[in-house]
């Protein structure tokens, strides 16, 4: 993959506060929709945990309209803030500090918060070495028989720590990055739910 397509920079986020605010955003939506969104809380300049928090939930729901389902969204964002603010002083480096277990732990115990989400979180904004296991992970590896199509999260995400553990510790967390931002390329590119571009796809000779 990274021989087709280089390097990716994902996570597209200016600040780890902003990659948290798109990792709840980008749940049942495109990523165009959450950019919009993103923009819309950069015009208002709120888009720091102490003035976001305070926003009244109808302004930040009508802020956040292009990402769709926004009043779920504006709660769900909000319950974060009230974690992030209330308990750990808006600070972001106090929130995912301790192991990874305990911090995932953490975030799953808010409300709006699925593993998913929270491995976004602890890979691209907190620093943690947490594989993201997503939608396109889970049909590129079905269609290729390294997985059943309804392989737990967990499961599937075991699978891929202990398949990619063979760099360096201070590499992994890059190596993992690059890695999951591959997957998302090649899901939107090629392995699509239908009509799937196998005969121009990198991994097309990894198919059974």
């Amino acid at each position: 993959m990274r021989a087709a397509f280089g390097p990716q920079h994902w996570w597209p986020g200016e600040t780890p506060f902003e990659v948290c605010v798109g990792a709840i955003l980008t749940q049942n939506t495109a990523w165009s929709n959450v950019e919009r969104a993103i923009a819309n809380l950069k015009g208002a300049g709120v888009l720091e945990p102490r003035r976001l928090h305070a926003l009244p939930l109808t302004d930040l729901a009508r802020l956040l309209r292009p990402a769709g389902y926004f009043n779920v969204k504006a709660a769900r964002l909000r319950a974060f803030l009230d974690v992030l603010v209330d308990e750990f002083g808006g600070e972001l480096e106090r929130l995912f500090g301790g192991a990874t277990p305990v911090v995932r732990a953490r975030l799953l115990a808010i409300k709006g918060i699925g593993p998913e989400t929270a491995d976004c979180m602890l890979l691209y904004a907190g620093g943690h070495a947490s594989f993201v296991v997503d939608a396109y992970t889970r049909r590129i590896f079905h269609r290729h028989g390294w997985c059943a199509e309804a392989e737990a999260y967990h499961d599937l995400q075991t699978l891929c720590a202990a398949s990619l553990s063979h760099r360096p510790d201070a590499a992994t967390l890059d190596y993992w990055q690059d890695y999951h931002a591959q997957l998302v390329r090649v899901g939107k590119q090629f392995c699509r739910p239908r009509a799937p571009r196998c005969e121009a796809c990198p991994l097309q000779c990894l198919l059974p």
